[in-house]
């Protein structure tokens, strides 16, 4: 361990001479490279500078004890020991916590795609709660959404609503999202007061960067027509929403919600890549399958792995068989506490399979 944080830590010094290097801070691509690579082994760095402080004080500590001291001071000097040697185990498990592999994706941004499932208006209106749900998570987080594309009912439901979330380490908490979640409740169009089950699911895709997801002109096809609104009426009468067609892989991306083709393209050419993206991830954790044990974050989006309990106010969350009283807050965008224990399951889940 201590092998793996000295090299980190030479290689955290070494990029920080490259950053202050002329030649670097003249070139922008090696540039950013490099500053984002040592923001990346920060937390690594800090935590072994501070082990380092605390194991040299521990020695000095101990040394002190081999002198002649009063008993006063002996036992002062017992209790810094006993203080740092407490210390020293806190800095080992969050080291190790540091050292776990990491996902390439956690720092980057999302695009978000929820779609109402099971259950008819009900789903489209459930879809719409959790919509409400991220982009208040996001507005706590201080996280920028954007909307890219939307399909709305008659009701104000979604029967699809695709959106982008911006901010630093976006994916690495929203990636437990993906899946199909549960909503128990009395649909305000049911008279009976019965209750209902619906689903939407979610699927939350790391944004691909160009350099990343090549899209070649020769592999799309690119139509153009009228936007349209709920029920079907013509909202303008230009072709400025766009459809794109991936011929290679068969999917089909439109965005309809500008009023300028080209900013459309330009969105659709985004959920596209991430899309691209998403699909060659999967195609590499299916030849892994075998080896992959934990089950959270996969992002199999027929996982059924949340719900939502209205006449009982409760959230329980399958995977890790969290269950809390709060459903307000949850959506209204209070997510922390479940997203942090799926993150605390799955490092567990981890330094198990490493041993």
């Amino acid at each position: 361990m201590l092998d793996r944080l000295e090299a980190i830590h030479q290689r955290y010094e070494e990029l920080t001479r490259f950053l202050s290097d002329p030649e670097v801070i003249s070139d922008p691509n090696r540039l950013r490279d490099y500053a984002k690579e040592q923001s990346s082994i920060e937390e690594q760095n800090q935590a072994y500078l501070e082990y380092r402080e605390v194991m040299d004080q521990l020695q000095e500590a101990r040394e002190m004890l081999d002198e002649k001291l009063d008993d006063e001071m002996k036992q002062l000097v017992k209790s810094e020991i006993s203080e740092l040697t407490s210390r020293q185990t806190e800095l080992e498990e969050r080291i190790k916590i540091l050292l776990l592999p990491k996902d390439p994706n956690d720092e980057k941004n999302v695009i978000v795609e929820i779609r109402g499932a099971a259950g008819g208006e009900e789903a489209a209106l459930f879809a719409s709660d959790l919509y409400r749900m991220y982009s208040r998570y996001a507005e706590r987080q201080g996280w920028k959404v954007e909307v890219l594309e939307t399909n709305e009912t008659g009701l104000g439901g979604l029967k699809e609503m695709v959106f982008s979330i911006q901010g630093k380490g976006a994916y690495s908490r929203l990636k437990y999202e993906s899946g199909a979640h549960r909503v128990q409740r009395v649909p305000t169009t049911e008279s009976g007061g019965r209750i209902h089950t619906s689903t939407a699911t979610v699927a939350v895709l790391p944004e691909a960067e160009d350099v990343e997801i090549e899209v070649h002109d020769k592999d799309i096809r690119i139509d153009t027509f009228c936007s349209s609104g709920p029920g079907g009426q013509s909202v303008n009468t230009t072709k400025s929403a766009v459809r794109i067609t991936h011929l290679p892989t068969g999917i089909v991306v439109s965005c309809q919600d500008e009023k300028s083709q080209i900013k459309n393209r330009e969105k659709a050419m985004r959920v596209l890549r991430a899309r691209l993206y998403d699909l060659k991830q999967q195609e590499e954790h299916a030849k892994l399958a075998d080896e992959r044990k934990s089950q959270v974050g996969t992002g199999d989006r027929s996982e059924r792995i949340r719900t939502y309990n209205f006449p009982q106010s409760r959230v329980t969350d399958h995977r890790i068989g969290l269950t809390l009283h709060k459903l307000d807050y949850v959506l209204d965008g209070d997510l922390d506490e479940v997203i942090s224990q799926l993150i605390i399951y799955q490092q567990a889940e981890l330094l198990g399979q490493l041993g």
